[in-house]
């Protein structure tokens, strides 16, 4: 396997700090012109590594998705066997091996089918949106090509480097594909390779932490920051704050000042390994069985991976509202609480951590957790793929995940972001589900602090569309002829939730559009929604 130097995109290298070029670019639409000159020198012939042809397509599947999803209409009678779509904006034909991740895309062009690769699908997808929006697109069509180099740089670092022998850990790590429905998945800033490879979760890595120590009187925490104080020692005066090394390195610059004067002090690095999880930016440490999540001025799919000081503030309150919930349910269901958090003053955002529950406290006796969003792109000693018996291991893992989402929006008014990657399913000796434990109070949202109806609907998005739908395609691939929708109908009807009758009715299902919120420059946060049909509905 060649090293990643030599299968990256011959296009140079992108600004270090690229969360500030991403800034401008929503107030200034000139950086088209940089994002069209950066495709411009992309070479178009594909690429010979067999390393970089699998980039390709592990690339593509997710920005076919987006583009089918949010944009292309269904063409009955097109040329061809495979079903076709219709690109409104340019007019052009185009179509793919369907399926889940749908591969092989092909244009129409002077009466025959002619295979593209990823640069050209790219510079399809920034003709059609420009088109079909009246807008430049900023900086996306530059991340979509930074997401394939990025798979490019995790393939072959994995290929080097064995998976964790823990199987929670695997199926954290285990995400190439990464969002399944998001045009740039994989995307990492734009900066070297070398940059962010050594953090990376899919590439399987593990780092110590660093330790600062910052002066008594420039800290601010709120909540449970005791176990950051165990972590290592501090001098007098000082109180301890473990750092994310990618992110000291991100924002060194405005940090100088603070270590010139002393506020900041360097106290090395933990004795001992944390191993990024699918989040990227939080870590788990298995020896004192505890989860940091860190800020990251990188764009990670939709945002800048900060922790802005506005969802700290609100922290506590939704955390508590969340573990009310979750004790008034009780076992097995569980809720992985985010404690506290603690910065300095002077670069609150830049350098606050979260302090989160660890597994040990919350599982059940030889319980093994596995992350869903792993589960829903497989790795190695899935459950899912190797249940004998399909049916049973879906009804036990609807009966886990469902009644907690559902419970603590109806009884409790908390809105629990219970997507692949905020949910953790723990299964018993024989692979079977047996507990769901839910992360993640940054993204929970409070009844009446949102309306009931949009907080329904971002619950449907998130369990059944985002969640429930990958895990049951992953289902059906693995054991041909299963039928997964009727138990996931089943299992929702046992529910007296006004809302829940509508939806085993409706014709659709709210699907969240990735692509056109962030070609528009859209909030991350601002969630837009279009219809799917709804595979429950008819049954």
């Amino acid at each position: 396997m060649v090293g990643y130097e030599a299968i990256l995109i011959a296009s140079g290298p992108r600004a270090k700090n690229a969360p500030t070029r991403v800034r401008r670019s929503k107030e200034n639409g000139s950086e088209k012109n940089a994002a069209e000159e950066r495709m411009d020198r992309v070479d178009l012939k594909p690429p010979a590594a067999a390393v970089g042809r699998l980039a390709d397509a592990y690339a593509a599947a997710p920005l076919l998705n987006c583009l089918l999803r949010e944009v292309a209409e269904p063409l009955s009678g097109a040329p061809g066997k495979r079903p076709a779509h219709r690109l409104p904006g340019t007019g052009r034909l185009l179509r793919v091996r369907p399926g889940r991740r749908p591969a092989d895309p092909e244009v129409f062009v002077a009466g025959a089918w002619h295979r593209i690769g990823h640069p050209e699908l790219v510079k399809l997808v920034a003709e059609e949106l420009r088109r079909h929006t009246g807008l430049p697109g900023g900086d996306l069509p530059a991340e979509m090509i930074d997401s394939r180099e990025a798979v490019a740089a995790l393939l072959a670092a994995r290929a080097r480097t064995a998976p964790p022998e823990d199987p929670y850990l695997r199926s954290e790590q285990s995400l190439i594909t990464g969002h399944p429905y998001h045009p740039a998945p994989k995307a990492r800033g734009g900066g070297p390779v070398a940059s962010w490879l050594p953090y990376a979760p899919e590439a399987h890595a593990r780092f110590p932490l660093v330790l600062l120590g910052v002066r008594e009187d420039q800290v601010t925490e709120e909540g449970d920051t005791r176990a950051l104080d165990a972590l290592g020692s501090a001098p007098p005066g000082y109180r301890l704050l473990p750092a994310h090394p990618w992110q000291l390195d991100l924002v060194a610059d405005t940090l100088a000042p603070a270590f010139a004067d002393g506020r900041l002090v360097r106290l090395g690095t933990t004795p001992f390994d944390a191993w990024p999880t699918a989040a990227v930016r939080t870590v788990y440490e298995p020896r004192a069985d505890l989860f940091l999540k860190f800020s990251l001025d990188v764009r990670i799919t939709n945002d800048i991976r900060r922790l802005w000081r506005h969802d700290l503030r609100r922290l506590r309150r939704t955390d508590a509202a969340a573990g009310r919930a979750f004790a008034a349910m009780g076992a097995p269901a569980a809720w992985l609480a985010d404690r506290g958090h603690r910065a300095p003053s002077f670069a609150y955002e830049e350098l606050a951590v979260v302090v989160r529950d660890g597994l040990r406290g919350h599982l059940l006796p030889g319980a093994v957790p596995l992350l869903a969003a792993g589960l829903a792109e497989g790795f190695e000693g899935s459950p899912l793929a190797a249940t004998p018996d399909p049916a049973a291991w879906w009804e036990a893992y609807l009966g886990q995940v469902v009644p907690p989402a559902l419970t603590a929006f109806d009884a409790h008014g908390v809105v629990l972001e219970a997507h692949l990657q905020n949910t953790l399913v723990a299964v018993d000796a024989s692979g079977l589900p047996v507990q769901a434990l839910f992360r993640d109070a940054e993204g929970v949202k409070l009844l009446p602090d949102v309306p009931r109806a949009a907080g329904w609907e971002r619950l449907v998005y998130c369990l059944l569309v985002n969640h429930l739908m990958e895990i049951a395609g992953a289902l059906a691939e693995e054991h041909r002829g299963y039928d997964p929708w009727p138990a996931v109908r089943r299992s929702l009807a046992r529910h007296d939730v006004p809302e829940i009758p509508a939806l085993l009715g409706s014709p659709t299902l709210p699907g969240k559009t990735n692509l056109l919120l962030r070609w528009t420059g859209a909030d991350g946060a601002d969630a837009r929604y279009l219809p799917l049909r709804n595979p429950l509905a008819g049954r």
